[in-house]
């Protein structure tokens, strides 16, 4: 499989930029995380991480990032007693939770669109 990915990437100038938006597209059917207030879902099955097969997940990232990342480093933070805990109620931190779900799926739409244009090119200058 990835000799003939290696050679549908080609050689050229442009390899690396298709290599990635291939590579983008076969990981597309793929799930997309999440953000979600623990606090507000009943069903503990949500929390489980597919892949890795553990039954309580959490991802975040460099709190520089994203908010959602600040909110899981103070959450956290506070579980494990190093800050004072966040005075949010659960239903407003599923309301930002909500929200950057939102901006996630909207900034993903556009990435998919994106792809989809430089496939086309790809596709239409390819013999």
């Amino acid at each position: 499989l990835q000799k003939s990915l290696s050679e549908t990437f080609g050689a050229d100038k442009y390899s690396r930029a298709r290599k990635e938006v291939l590579t983008y597209m076969f990981s597309r059917p793929m799930q997309m995380a999440l953000y979600f207030c623990t606090g507000v879902l009943h069903d503990e099955s949500l929390f489980h991480h597919y892949a890795l097969n553990v039954p309580f997940y959490t991802h975040f990232t460099s709190p520089i990032r994203r908010y959602a990342d600040i909110v899981v480093h103070r959450l956290l933070s506070a579980s494990l007693g190093v800050r004072s805990p966040i005075t949010m109620e659960k239903e407003a931190i599923q309301k930002q939770a909500d929200h950057c779900n939102d901006r996630k799926m909207a900034s993903k739409r556009v990435q998919e669109l994106s792809a989809d244009l430089f496939f086309s090119v790809f596709v239409r200058v390819r013999p």
